[in-house]
């Protein structure tokens, strides 16, 4: 699959399979959008799944029959569809983060401080390399982001020593 991360990839076969799987292993060239229709319903209705997940179940199964199969599908898929949902995330406040962080120290303390103090995700900062850190500038080359792009972002100052001590 070109121009699709890894993670994609994997999502979509997952999805792919479960769609396979649900219609008693049949295979997705003797279906089509009434079998396609008749999954996402269930994960609506049954799985209750969020508006996103059937959104990515879809545009896996899209991708199947477009480019895989080469067998676009040409009518409307009128599924049931999952409600959006209208829950606001729970994020913590600067005070809740200074006191989760004043409770850590060594290594996850260095990590949690790269992650909230740089603006990584889990993923990326899980990927980084001594190479990607630039002390004097002060920035971190982060490869490969969400999207396929690398971006550069600043490194905090006060991370640089605990990080030179660290590698």
């Amino acid at each position: 699959m070109k121009h699709y991360s890894y993670r994609t990839e994997q999502t979509y076969v997952q999805w792919i399979r479960r769609y396979i799987l649900f219609h008693d292993k049949r295979h997705p060239v003797d279906m089509g959008v009434p079998e396609i229709k008749a999954f996402l319903t269930h994960l609506a209705v049954k799985e209750h799944v969020a508006a996103s997940t059937q959104n990515q179940a879809l545009s896996a199964l899209i991708f199947l029959y477009r480019h895989i199969l080469q067998k676009p599908l040409d009518e409307r898929i009128d599924a049931i569809r999952a409600k959006l949902s209208r829950k606001l995330p729970t994020v913590l406040t600067p005070n809740e983060v200074r006191s989760v962080i004043q409770q850590m120290s060594g290594v996850y303390l260095l990590i949690v401080q790269l992650l909230y103090g740089n603006g990584l995700r889990l993923r990326e900062a899980m990927q980084l390399r001594i190479k990607d850190l630039d002390f004097p500038q002060p920035q971190i080359v982060v490869r490969d982001t969400k999207g396929q792009e690398s971006r550069i972002t600043m490194l905090s100052t006060k991370l640089i020593h605990p990080l030179q001590e660290h590698w």
